[in-house]
């Protein structure tokens, strides 16, 4: 039995994100059918997380069992000519028999897209969170400074986590403006709340149009309570950036 590892790269906007679901078309169930093709054999695919409906990624990683002898190459090959145009594998392997793609894995980096200019895009519409109001972007790094470390980020996750607990460990975040308009939030954490990179955007936001103060950050994560952060930004501007590994 071979442990095949994949960097795959995804637009998210037609599909109900990573994980199978009953009622419709996700990455993993793409994943399976086109790999059945290939080898014959019922295949089953374990990602890194789970990423949500319209979110994409630059490079998640996951992995599947097989008794195929199909070389690494021809596989990377294979599937890449049976996926759709909005999936790709990037790169495969042989992996160890002990790595899983999220059991093995020591944090995740994602980055938050927003594209700040007073009129819309045509080219970034699925890719970017439009803002045509001035984001004060030097506001939002102070704001995010007070969420580096580990706290309890019940405020910034969905109710209807099914999390054990709302503790995580942000390592670092950053936000960034480049000369295209675009104000980049990358966040790297051991794992993450679900909603919670989004939430954290949103609330962001809030402060780059001085409806919040960057030190109320502290009072919102204290609350322990989601309506005290802000909106949720649209899942349309969510990129998993990289999976990190020991």
């Amino acid at each position: 039995m071979r442990n095949i590892r994949m960097v795959l790269e995804y637009d998210g906007t037609a599909y109900a994100g990573w994980q199978r679901q009953k009622n419709g078309l996700s990455i993993q169930q793409v994943l399976e059918e086109k790999l059945a093709v290939m080898t014959g054999e019922v295949v089953k695919v374990a990602g890194s997380g789970r990423t949500d409906a319209g979110v994409h990624a630059l490079a998640q990683v996951a992995h599947f069992r097989t008794t195929s002898m199909i070389p690494a190459r021809n596989f990377l090959l294979g599937i890449n000519s049976l996926l759709p145009r909005d999936i790709v594998v990037i790169r495969l392997d042989e992996a160890p028999e002990a790595f899983h793609a999220r059991h093995s894995a020591t944090g995740k980096v994602y980055l938050y897209r927003i594209l700040n200019r007073p009129v819309r895009s045509t080219l970034y519409r699925h890719f970017a969170w439009e803002i045509f109001q001035p984001l004060d972007d030097a506001r939002m790094r102070e704001a995010a400074a007070h969420l580096v470390g580990t706290h309890d980020f019940t405020s910034f996750s969905t109710v209807h986590s099914d999390a054990p607990h709302r503790v995580r460990t942000i390592r670092e975040i950053s936000v960034t403006r480049s000369e295209e308009d675009f104000v980049g939030i990358t966040v790297e954490a051991e794992g993450f709340l679900r909603y919670m990179v989004r939430i954290i955007a949103g609330t962001l936001v809030e402060v780059g149009k001085g409806r919040r103060k960057p030190g109320d950050i502290p009072a919102v994560l204290a609350a322990k309570d989601r309506a005290a952060a802000g909106i949720t930004a649209p899942a349309r501007g969510l990129f998993l950036k990289e999976v990190r590994y020991a």
